[in-house]
């Protein structure tokens, strides 16, 4: 039997998976059941991609001593007007100007990060000026492209790419790819499971005990499978969970596996001690937003996609969003602490609270203000936690 300090341990550890469940069983009553609908789960993917994408790029940055990309949403809209002009008015190729944005992504993370690693200049001084100039470039470009102001349609081919579906078929019947994969997938996170907290004993590491990984085991699995069978009944796989799955797990590996992920970590923690520990403080700061120029720009090629557009609003607070997810999923504040995995509770968190509210109709002036507590919230707890650990 667990004694009342490993259960208060157990809960805390675990405490925004609870809320998670329990805001959705929240919403799952005001919504008399269609939040557990099987498009709402495809809704709650794609309407969310962005957030998960952005989260992953913001984490990364935040690590290195809380600093946060404030110019991300308005680079959505300047790279989405480039993309309108690549892919509609002068009718190039999607491979051809998707490489030409990614490109355009690169020379820009190259050139702030080398702003703030190199000419120490502050994070959210380089960061705001890309906040303020890039959606009137964006606005400029489209209007001298457009009477409306908006460019669209984005080819067919562009679209499947990042919003469409893989092996899809009529919504309402099993789709049966999309059970396997979900089938393997568990499978996969059952195995890493046991095989990490097997590494962690054999290293002499605290490791969870048989019964706390086999609940996690079959709670993880559960979860995957309930996903994958509702997705599955509303026509496939989104491809935007492919790009958010993959962006997901190799971000985790990087984080917690290799040399360079702890850096981060490092120099989160104390940056002139990293420095004189032989940690190249100014490559990791490069890096870090280098990262997430790149991540932005693969954000708006699942945004535009979905939207099937270019136009001035787009990536509107999108910052405001990741940022969030983070600092909801844990991250600390002040840099050196959270993981690729809280980011994903705090991101999902933030879609089920806007997927719920939009279900119930609720206006978006409280939907900002909803989301504006929740956010307080996490901080509030994260602070008091910290206090409770010294």
């Amino acid at each position: 039997m667990m004694d009342n300090k490993s259960i208060r341990a157990a809960l805390k550890k675990n405490a925004m998976l609870i809320i998670l469940l329990l805001v959705y069983l929240f919403f799952l009553v005001l919504t008399k059941g269609s939040i557990f609908n099987p498009s709402s789960f495809t809704e709650l993917i794609n309407q969310n991609a962005y957030v998960y994408i952005l989260g992953v790029g913001m984490l990364m940055c935040m690590l290195t001593g809380g600093n946060i990309d404030l110019s991300c949403g308005a680079f959505v809209c300047l790279l989405g007007a480039f993309g309108g002009v690549f892919m509609i008015v002068r009718g190039m190729e999607p491979g051809v100007s998707i490489l030409l944005m990614l490109l355009i992504g690169i020379a820009y993370g190259i050139f702030l990060g080398f702003l703030i690693a190199y000419v120490h200049i502050p994070p959210w001084i380089a960061t705001l000026a890309g906040y303020l100039a890039f959606r009137g470039l964006g606005t400029s470009i489209l209007s001298s492209n457009s009477k409306t102001g908006s460019l669209a349609p984005f080819p067919v081919s562009f679209q499947n790419i990042f919003y469409g579906r893989i092996f899809p078929t009529e919504k309402g019947v099993f789709n049966v790819p999309c059970l396997v994969f979900g089938m393997l997938a568990a499978a996969a996170v059952v195995l890493i499971i046991f095989l990490s907290r097997r590494s962690r004993l054999a290293k002499g590491y605290e490791a969870d005990s048989v019964r706390n990984a086999t609940v996690k085991s079959v709670l993880s699995a559960a979860v995957i499978i309930l996903v994958m069978t509702k997705l599955s009944l509303d026509g496939g796989i989104p491809t935007t969970l492919l790009w958010v799955a993959g962006i997901v797990l190799i971000y985790s590996f990087i984080t917690s596996k290799t040399t360079v992920g702890r850096h981060f970590y490092i120099v989160g923690g104390n940056m002139e001690t990293a420095r004189l520990s032989g940690v190249n403080t100014r490559r990791i700061m490069f890096l870090a937003y280098l990262n997430m120029a790149v991540l932005t720009a693969i954000a708006t090629f699942t945004v535009i996609a979905r939207s099937q557009s270019a136009y001035a609003d787009v990536g509107k607070n999108f910052e405001m969003d990741a940022i969030s997810a983070c600092v909801v999923g844990g991250v600390s504040a002040s840099g050196g602490a959270g993981s690729v995995f809280g980011m994903v509770v705090g991101a999902t968190l933030i879609g089920i609270i806007n997927l719920g509210m939009s279900l119930i109709s609720l206006d978006a002036n409280y939907q900002r203000v909803v989301k504006g507590f929740v956010l307080l919230a996490a901080v509030v707890f994260d602070i008091l936690s910290k206090k409770r650990d010294t």
